[in-house]
């Protein structure tokens, strides 16, 4: 007996041993991250393989120290308990920054070097000064690209989803989704104004809001979330937490957003009706919102579709794409979220998709589900969006009598 018990105890922390060690290893991330981003960069571009004059790399290396010291320190300031805005520009502009100079320093560095060797340019130093002034200019028309497109109103993108359960009297229905509109340390209360212009623009039926409104307390962006009190739509505007939220006073955010008119469907349901067919609307809190600790807040579908008639087809709003097991496994027709801004600044997205099922646009789950996630319409952090634009999405809910699209 006693030889048993040890051999399960000593099974049991080999795991445990594991992931100790696991966590361990991560508490270092944020030591290693901002080292790597700009060591890497300072490396290729001045010494591998180069020899510049003195001062041009030494004034280099100054650079590269300055954006390793000030990118945390500035972060934390913003961040953290002080919650400067100033200071947080300042570092997420460097975050941003410094992972471009990363991705195509590491990328160039080996790719275009191993295609100049082969071809037989030049000598070693000549490849790697064209190796450095590639990565200056390539990280340069990305930078001012990505924050063009990351302060830009987003494009409408529109298509035409088919729900086989969706009755003939809501063939047409016109759904608008906005999401991740991540109000924060730069002031985009104008943007904020032109957005929902735009939505406007749309006629839509229904609007939604699938959560991230903001980085702060609703009583910090007031000004810049007013305009949401603005958008239109003819039957119902709908709106769930994200993630963000519970970082930043959830229920304040809640309240607001049913200030200015939009009805918070926390783990609740409304009826759409239109020629005799109805559609549940549903929503539910995101998932971190159990372990936020604030009370009453948690992702519960079984809440949110209480009542609901089982044979109606069910429209679904989660912040995070990941929730659409759930939905599956309950026979939701469509899910819209958000959360994952397409990865934001490439190549992001591969990190994005060890998270998350889905990345952007239509995907189907199980038999009957369908998902929908945007890009987003804001940005979160570095003010930058590099090869994944935002988006404001207008999908036309298609009956089986008038259904034309796919998902991939």
């Amino acid at each position: 007996m006693t030889d048993t018990s040890e051999a399960r105890s000593a099974d049991g922390a080999a795991p445990a041993d594991g992931q100790s060690r696991l966590r361990r290893l991560m508490r270092y991330i944020p030591l290693i991250a901002p080292v790597l981003l700009w060591a890497v960069p300072c490396w290729v571009l001045l010494y591998a393989g180069q020899h510049w004059p003195l001062p041009a790399a030494l004034g280099g290396t100054a650079l590269s120290v300055l954006g390793l010291v000030v990118m945390p320190l500035a972060m934390t300031r913003g961040h953290g308990r002080r919650q400067q805005d100033r200071a947080a520009i300042v570092g997420d502009t460097l975050l941003g920054v410094g992972w471009v100079l990363f991705t195509w320093s590491v990328l160039l560095g080996v790719l275009l070097r191993l295609a100049l060797t082969v071809a037989g340019v030049g000598d070693g130093q000549d490849r790697a000064r064209i190796v450095t002034w590639a990565v200056l200019a390539v990280s340069a028309v990305l930078l001012v690209h990505g924050y063009a497109e990351a302060r830009r109103v987003p494009r409408v993108r529109r298509l035409e989803v088919p729900l086989p359960r969706l009755g003939a009297g809501l063939d047409g229905t016109r759904v608008v989704l906005i999401t991740d509109t991540h109000y924060g340390p730069l002031d985009r209360a104008r943007w904020s104004a032109r957005v929902c212009a735009e939505v406007n623009a749309l006629e839509a039926d229904l609007v939604c809001h699938t959560g991230d409104i903001a980085d702060g307390t609703a009583e910090r962006r007031r000004a810049q979330a007013a305009p949401l009190g603005t958008v239109q739509a003819t039957r119902a505007r709908v709106y769930v937490t994200g993630n963000h939220e519970y970082y930043s006073e959830a229920q304040g955010w809640v309240d607001l957003m049913d200030e200015l008119g939009w009805k918070p469907l926390r783990n609740r349901h409304l009826l759409l009706e239109r020629g005799g067919d109805t559609l549940v609307v549903a929503g539910v809190d995101d998932v971190t919102a159990e372990s936020s600790g604030l009370a009453g807040h948690r992702a519960h579908l079984a809440g949110a579709l209480e009542g609901a008639d089982p044979g109606l087809p069910v429209l679904l709003l989660a912040h995070q794409p990941k929730f659409v097991d759930r939905a599956a496994a309950d026979g939701v027709d469509l899910q819209l979220s958000g959360h994952t801004h397409g990865g934001q600044i490439w190549p992001f997205h591969h990190l994005v998709r060890l998270d998350q099922p889905a990345l952007a646009g239509l995907s189907r789950h199980g038999e009957r589900t369908l998902l929908y996630t945007s890009r987003g319409t804001g940005f979160w952090g570095p003010p930058f969006r590099v090869f994944a634009p935002s988006e404001i999405t207008l999908l036309v809910l298609r009956s089986p009598q008038g259904s034309s699209a796919q998902p991939r």
